[in-house]
């Protein structure tokens, strides 16, 4: 068996961020081998991730990854926010991304298998983060786009991701409307991607609402009147007809057909949207804790 000496356990440590006592448990398990003690902690991380894999995690990062018309997003959850903000946290997200890049997965269940830098796999590797960070830590979703065209990846604050393609302008445009994607929201890119039981639905609304002085006028005229209702709508819920964040005088469709340009289209990721958050009461949790409840 060979010498368990301080340095190393710190070497374990260091490669596998567990605790000192339980590098020194590992390594004394395996008679001082290092790497069958690093597979060791790795089995018992994936018994605590286990263990932890039914708690929500609903905060966490958008990460992404590009190269030139190739770019990744992934949403990668954790517990806390605080966690979410940890720099272990932040090195295996963006660890994740590269290897959704590089692997060209096209799906969270074939990403969870692609290989890090390092060798190991994602999924190795998640299960070995959440032994670290003590956090259930999940891999939700992956958005991809492989282009010739002009594709832009624009993360904000790490809560809300974009990818959008573009054919025609430049990469400066591409950026801009990934930004005005993320701030404003369009579910739709033109108006004929708008459904049409959405537009009947308005148009009975619109209807609803009107006086029965105006539903009593000529019907080219109230036709007229409810069409120029739903365009406003339509406008609003699609990225062409909304004004531009970087320029509102103007609506996205004229800055893009000024520019000679067209919009492919986007997508957007925002981390935790459509997960039920849990409301903690972090008092009552820490009397828990303290056998005090």
């Amino acid at each position: 068996m060979a010498e368990i000496t301080a340095s190393l356990v710190k070497e374990l440590r260091e490669r596998t961020g567990a605790g000192m006592m339980e590098c020194k448990k590992a390594l004394t398990e395996n008679n001082g081998d290092i790497d069958t003690a690093a597979e060791w902690l790795r089995k018992s991380g994936l018994a605590k991730a286990d263990k932890k894999a039914d708690r929500v995690a609903a905060e966490g990062r958008i990460a992404v990854a590009q190269n030139g018309g190739n770019a990744v997003l992934v949403e990668i959850n954790s517990e806390t926010d605080f966690v979410a903000k940890d720099e272990n946290f932040l090195a295996f997200a963006n660890a994740v991304a590269q290897a959704a890049l590089a692997s060209g997965a096209a799906d969270v269940e074939a990403l969870k298998a692609a290989k890090l830098a390092s060798g190991e796999t994602v999924e190795e590797t998640r299960a070995a983060a959440i032994a670290k960070l003590g956090e259930n830590i999940q891999i939700r979703r992956l958005a991809r786009v492989n282009s010739a065209g002009n594709v832009a990846a624009y993360v904000h604050g790490g809560k809300i991701g974009v990818l959008i393609e573009v054919t025609g302008g430049d990469a400066e445009l591409a950026r801009g409307l990934a930004m005005h994607v993320a701030a404003m929201n369009p579910p739709h890119n033109k108006a004929a991607d708008v459904p049409a039981e959405f537009v009947a639905k308005e148009k009975e609304i619109e209807l609803a609402k009107m006086s029965d002085k105006d539903k009593a006028k000529p019907a080219e005229i109230l036709e007229k009147i409810i069409s120029g209702k739903i365009a406003k709508i339509v406008n609003e819920v699609t990225l062409y007809g909304q004004p531009y964040v970087l320029d509102t005088n103007q609506t996205v469709e004229q800055v893009v057909k000024a520019a000679g340009a067209d919009v492919v289209g986007f997508q957007r990721l925002v981390v935790g949207e459509g997960i039920e958050k849990v409301v903690e009461d972090y008092a009552a949790e820490v009397m828990k804790q303290a056998g005090l409840a």
